[in-house]
């Protein structure tokens, strides 16, 4: 029974592995920092205890949750040179990765939602979208997705693998799956079905909350159609490059891409993945007005500076 694999992803980059294991500390240092400003400033601010920004620190922290998965990892096993992972250590991994990229969805669906309540609905808003109600829809969301990936944990748990060499730096499920050699038809098409099933709900409520959106926008006034608009183009922009790494990531294996060499094969994810678990809290750092000033004054708090 094979209990170790192979990540063939880190022997591909070996000649590379300090540059790449300092790019992995550096952007998990980042985007710690970047992310930990974040809660601190809407924790303690009161004035930032709307919706908005309690979704964007739900966001951040999953982001960090993300990163911590895979990062450090990355970074320990490029240094020590170290490729293989036991079958645990692989499928916690996985679990971790799964449930930040669907936390991560439905995050961004419950942010969409949030801003066409905000936008369309002014009047009922406080009481359309209290504390009380985000909290439900965290506590749903992250209940829901757990199931989900716990499932898909025990269905590849239950597998016979032949080989050992995984095709990536970290370890995924479709990963697993395409290394047994025992029945997998149960896995594919829960896999499938619930990936499907589920990114198609989400992106049709993104799109309808974000075409309604625009569409309030044209009728209010110049300023507050910048406004809504500004907010809401910062959410298209991360929702953006989060979904189009995550299809790619989850679609790879899939599509059955025989053409692409393995070094592609290997570097593509790692960036694509590298970027996703990224790019969120520098977007909503720099782009969120409030958030940028208040991480500002607190920076140059730290640094002795005063504000001028």
């Amino acid at each position: 029974m094979i209990t170790n694999f192979v990540l063939v992803g880190l022997i591909e980059i070996e000649s590379f592995r300090y540059v790449c294991a300092f790019l992995a500390l550096a952007l998990f240092l980042v985007t710690l920092f970047v992310g930990s400003m974040i809660v601190y400033v809407t924790w303690t601010d009161k004035n930032l205890h709307e919706p908005m920004y309690i979704f964007i620190c739900i966001l951040v922290v999953n982001v960090i949750f993300g990163n911590s998965s895979y990062f450090p990892k990355l970074a320990i096993d490029l240094l020590s040179g170290c490729s293989t992972i036991s079958l645990t250590g692989c499928l916690c991994q996985s679990f971790c990765i799964q449930l930040y990229a669907w936390v991560e969805m439905f995050t961004f669906t419950a942010m969409a939602y949030d801003r066409y309540l905000a936008v369309g609905h002014p009047l009922r808003y406080n009481s359309l979208m209290t504390n009380i109600t985000i909290q439900k829809i965290s506590l749903a969301m992250y209940v829901f997705n757990v199931m989900r990936v716990i499932v898909s944990v025990l269905l590849t748990l239950r597998l016979t693998f032949c080989g050992v060499n995984i095709n990536n730096v970290f370890c995924e499920i479709m990963s697993l799956q395409s290394l047994a050699c025992s029945d997998i038809t149960i896995n594919v098409i829960y896999g499938t079905t619930s990936t499907l099933s589920v990114v198609i709900v989400c992106v049709l409520v993104i799109l309808y909350c974000y075409i309604r959106t625009v569409v309030i926008c044209l009728k209010l006034s110049a300023e507050s159609s910048q406004k809504a608009l500004h907010t809401l183009m910062t959410h298209v922009l991360a929702f953006s490059i989060y979904v189009v790494t995550f299809l790619f990531v989850n679609l790879r294996y899939r599509l059955n891409w025989g053409s692409v060499s393995k070094q592609v094969d290997v570097i593509i994810p790692l960036i694509g993945t590298s970027i996703a678990t990224t790019v969120n809290p520098l977007i909503y750092g720099i782009r969120t007005k409030a958030l940028r000033e208040k991480i500002l004054c607190n920076l140059q708090k730290i640094v002795g500076k005063p504000k001028e």
